[in-house]
């Protein structure tokens, strides 16, 4: 058996003995709602978290408005849930795919002149443009009264199970693990390591800068249309510049390319929040970016590749080619 089928029956098996344990736990107590809810929002942040990690950890984009994406596809994904109404598992759906693609539409344009940009000045456009989704959505009931404002929104279908976010989290890993591994993976590495040399030999940077960038960004659309079927309500400052940088921590810790890290420290990064909650109580809330800024100035200190580096395990593993020479390589994207 090659190396790649025990990748993927490990992985298939490692999903069903997940499953089953957390089934198990919540059908005996030990599981109670708060921790499932927390345990569904570690999935959806490695959804929205695995976009960044594309555009940013994979493609060198410096991007630190990824929170407004997430936002914009929460808050569609409800309107359309809550105009729909029936709270069905088609209406469902079709909340879903409108959160995305208005998400991807709205990166589309927004890439069209910031992505132009390099380095330092990306990140200080998507950072505006952050803002701006941040004040819009504080005053949207203006214009769309259903979307609640500054107040937030309720009334949201609350469809999403924890089949559901299980069943988006894994398609999003498959996807980003396909893309990565496909010739169109590669070329956005190789844009992150030397865009001059990628050019050079004819390849349009802008192009594949412009197509990681709309699909990252829909990911985010799609873990916030999630959100938006599985927590009853809906604030602006759900998606302010902090929450950004929860994704920003999360791809810099877990390795600027590593998927593996990317899904690891989502899951991890979520529980740690919630256990400094329960210690700080109240304190958490005004003392959270202070830490965040601490945690992630250690971690460049002490381990400045991440935690897994450009690691890949299991199914994610790059799977080895023979190359013109007739040496073996990897579809590698460290």
């Amino acid at each position: 058996m090659g190396s790649k089928n025990k990748h993927l029956i490990s992985s298939i098996a490692g999903v069903i003995i997940f499953y089953v344990l957390v089934k198990a736990a919540i059908v005996t107590g030990l599981l109670n709602p708060y921790w499932q809810r927390v345990l569904d929002q570690s999935m959806i942040y490695v959804i929205g978290a695995l976009g960044l990690s594309l555009i940013f950890g994979f493609t060198g984009q410096f991007s630190i408005g990824h929170a407004a994406f997430y936002g914009l596809g929460a808050y569609s994904a409800g309107l359309t849930g809550k105009m729909l109404g029936t709270g069905g598992i088609p209406s469902f759906l079709l909340a879903l795919l409108v959160g995305t693609l208005f998400t991807a539409l709205v990166a589309y344009l927004i890439g069209k002149p910031v992505l132009r940009l390099q380095s330092d000045y990306l990140g200080i456009a998507t950072l505006g443009f952050g803002v701006i989704v941040k004040v819009a959505l504080d005053n949207g009931n203006r214009l769309i009264p259903e979307l609640g404002g500054a107040t937030g929104m309720t009334g949201v279908p609350q469809v999403a199970t924890f089949e559901w976010v299980l069943l988006f989290t894994l398609l999003a890993i498959i996807i980003s693990r396909n893309f990565l591994h496909s010739t169109y993976g590669r070329v956005c590495t190789s844009i992150r390591e030397d865009e001059i040399a990628t050019k050079a030999v004819g390849i349009n940077p802008a192009k594949y800068k412009m197509l990681v960038f709309v699909f990252g960004c829909a990911l985010a659309g799609l873990a916030g249309a999630i959100y938006a079927h599985r927590y009853p309500f809906l604030h602006p400052s759900s998606f302010d510049f902090l929450q950004s940088f929860n994704f920003l921590i999360i791809v810099v810790a877990g390795g600027m390319g590593s998927l593996t890290g990317t899904v690891v420290t989502a899951v991890g990064w979520v529980f740690l929040q919630e256990g400094l909650r329960f210690m700080l109580g109240e304190a958490f809330m005004d003392w959270r970016g202070v830490i965040y800024a601490l945690l992630l100035i250690i971690l460049v200190l002490v381990r400045r590749q991440g935690l897994f580096g450009n690691k890949e395990i299991g199914f994610l593993t790059p799977q080895a080619v023979l190359t013109k020479g007739g040496k073996q390589n990897v579809t590698s994207q460290s």
